[in-house]
């Protein structure tokens, strides 16, 4: 991390520290924190980071986006900063300005196809889209075109993911975009969705970092049996379990936001670490989430504490933008397609 990726990050941690604090959230029946966290967001650029200033945005790096992502996902808050960056991102490819506000991308199913029909309207009906209820614009891939469509034009069907944040299905009737370009060579739903696999790798490796250290601190205060729970060599083995669970997904989201950081063209060194990314994030989201509820009890899994705002979040995150069966085919067929001989040299050189 650059010393400039270094700054970004702490402006958004201290964003997060001051307007996000997890037991304050927690007990906010009504959502109150949500408006303040969302307007210091906005006033610092951090939703239109990778957006460039051309187009009414910050004009950050993509490390430095990446950066974000990361302590967006220790902090484990409900708020679509990784989704409006991500419209950001890909309005960008067609230079399409970006409006205020939140905004989401579409689609985010792995089913799910656009389509532009012949007089310029876009049409289908796109599943699983996280935040569309709140979205105010909506940044979509249809055919070869990369459109910016009203959320008013649109009819949402609300719903909710596992835990408990906005993931609706959106219908488009023949709806008019706001604005729209044809999308360069490279940009479609695959490269879409891989942006978004990469961005929830990104945020379950946080949730993960925060889960390890809660679990941490909390074994070292509670105690049983009249000693703390962390000298019981069963509670250090799960906690060095779960360590090592954060760390890899750490390092496999970290190597795969480093290449994709580069702004080379998505090419199949590009996809297989995204794809390995979501695989091995998602699977340390399982076995992080158990261990961290196992090693909190009862209490753990409690409404009034603050472990399922990460835990159940890291767990919704990994099907969005491709859930790691998915990726595990996919990355299935990259190598069955480049033959048994090509699969060191594409591995070794990553």
């Amino acid at each position: 991390m650059t010393e400039t990726d270094n700054i970004v990050a702490e402006t958004a941690e201290r964003i997060f520290a001051d307007l996000a604090d997890a037991q304050t959230i927690n007990h906010d029946k009504q959502g109150a924190w949500k408006a303040p966290l969302w307007q210091a967001l906005t006033d610092s650029g951090l939703p239109l980071s990778w957006v460039p200033e051309e187009c009414d945005g910050s004009g950050t790096s993509m490390a430095e986006g990446f950066s974000v992502l990361s302590v967006a996902g220790r902090a484990g808050v409900s708020v679509p900063l990784a989704e409006t960056m991500l419209a950001g991102w890909l309005l960008a490819q067609g230079k399409i300005k970006s409006p205020e506000g939140m905004m989401t991308v579409a689609p985010a199913n792995t089913r799910d196809r656009l389509t532009l029909n012949a007089d310029g309207t876009i049409s289908g009906r796109a599943r699983g889209i996280p935040f569309a209820t709140e979205a105010k614009h909506f940044a979509v891939v249809a055919g070869d075109s990369i459109a910016l469509i009203d959320a008013g034009a649109t009819k949402i069907d609300g719903g909710l993911s596992l835990a408990g944040d906005h993931s609706d299905t959106v219908h488009f009737d023949k709806v008019k975009p706001v604005a729209i370009a044809k999308a360069p060579a490279g940009i479609d739903e695959k490269a879409l969705l891989l942006m978004g696999a990469l961005a929830r790798s990104l945020q379950i490796a946080g949730a993960l970092e925060s889960m390890l250290g809660i679990s941490v601190q909390y074994s070292g205060e509670r105690v049983a049996f009249e000693k703390k729970i962390s000298k019981f060599q069963a509670v250090q083995h799960n906690l060095a379990k779960l360590a090592g669970e954060t760390s890899a997904a750490l390092a496999a989201a970290s190597s795969a936001a480093d290449a994709f950081s580069h702004g080379a063209p998505i090419d199949d060194a590009l996809f297989l670490e995204a794809a390995a990314a979501k695989i091995r994030c998602s699977e340390a989201a399982e076995k992080g989430a158990a261990i961290a509820h196992q090693v909190h009890g009862a209490i753990g899994f409690t409404r009034e504490h603050i472990l399922h705002r990460y835990t159940l979040r890291a767990l919704a995150w990994r099907d969005d933008f491709g859930s790691e069966s998915y990726w595990a085919v996919e990355l299935g067929k990259l190598v069955a397609r480049r033959g048994a001989d090509e699969l060191w040299p594409l591995v070794a050189s990553r």
